[in-house]
């Protein structure tokens, strides 16, 4: 038999959230606003960036990748999600179904890759100042953007050939209003082992890689600020810290807690599941730019600028 000479439906079945598919038009409402929130104030921050020269910084710079992330995230699920609850049209194809199953994961590790370049900035910025732009050049910065883009398209490329050569038999219907790894996994046939390992090994070397060393960054940061003689200072310091953390536990926390249902929560109703996974999904490209935009003055007065230049 040839790798893919198996059997797959033409089509997935999504769905919405279980137990509420009368009310999908009214929480269409809510999704648009999120939606909206997420493309509209990451566009900002990606232009605020652009336009302001004293925004030219590596911080910031880290931060465009952020947002561009989170806008790439907030387009690969939108169509599919919209169609489910405003349209009531669940069918995805099965190829456009892997595409946004590989996109989303992608641009989900990138957005782990970025928050992780950002810890090293500000350990950077706080253990050695002195040498933050000799370390931190315009072309450094490149090769981390691009090696963490390369890292997420590389590492979950054999996704799409380990799920390609499972036959679908059982059912076409998924869990949720996009396509999801574990989710497809779950309608396989045959011994999804191989699958389980290498999706197991992609979470523990990505994602439970960065959380260890952004943990370690800060203990070093920490470190460092306690050996500051001033408590304003050293608040001083630490406060160039607080938007990066929010963003760290805005993306992680909500992570563990899909990882942790998904692991150990079999029994907990599915709409448990659905709802975790919409909060992972959706939470952070909305919070992000309104955490820099409210904890980052220099981001708050461009935006302000920017709007009154439109205004005249």
């Amino acid at each position: 038999m040839g790798l893919f000479n198996v059997t797959h439906p033409a089509s997935f079945l999504l769905t919405g959230i279980p137990g509420l598919e009368s009310s999908h038009a009214w929480l269409a409402g809510p999704l648009c606003v999120m939606y909206a929130v997420a493309l509209g104030g990451n566009t900002v921050i990606l232009q605020a960036v652009r336009v302001e020269p004293s925004l030219h910084e590596p911080m910031y710079y880290f931060l465009s990748m952020l947002s561009f992330s989170d806008v790439a995230m907030s387009m690969a699920t939108l169509p599919t999600v919209l169609r489910t609850f405003c349209l009531n049209a669940r069918n995805i194809a099965f190829d456009a179904c892997l595409i946004q199953m590989f996109l989303i994961h992608s641009f989900s590790m990138m957005e782990s890759g970025i928050l992780l370049a950002m810890s090293f900035d500000r350990y950077v910025a706080i253990c050695d100042p002195l040498r933050y732009a000799a370390v931190l050049t315009n072309e450094v910065i490149a090769r981390i953007g691009i090696a963490v883009a390369a890292r997420s398209f590389i590492i979950l490329l054999p996704l799409l050939f380990l799920f390609k050569r499972l036959p679908i038999c059982r059912s076409n219907v998924l869990s949720h209003s996009y396509c999801l790894h574990p989710d497809m996994m779950k309608l396989a046939c045959a011994d999804i082992t191989i699958n389980s390992i290498y999706g197991f090994f992609v979470l523990v070397s990505t994602f439970g890689m960065d959380m260890f060393l952004i943990f370690l960054s800060y203990v070093l940061i920490l470190h460092s600020v306690m050996a500051i003689a001033s408590r304003e200072e050293r608040l001083k310091v630490l406060n160039t810290c607080v938007s990066h953390i929010l963003a760290v536990l805005v993306f992680y926390v909500p992570m563990i807690g899909v990882s942790t249902v998904h692991r150990f929560g079999k029994h907990a109703p599915r709409y448990v599941h659905v709802l975790m996974s919409n909060v992972y999904l959706f939470v952070p490209p909305v919070l992000n730019p309104l955490i820099y935009s409210a904890k980052t003055k220099e981001i708050r007065r461009t935006i302000v600028r920017m709007f009154r230049c439109m205004k005249t």
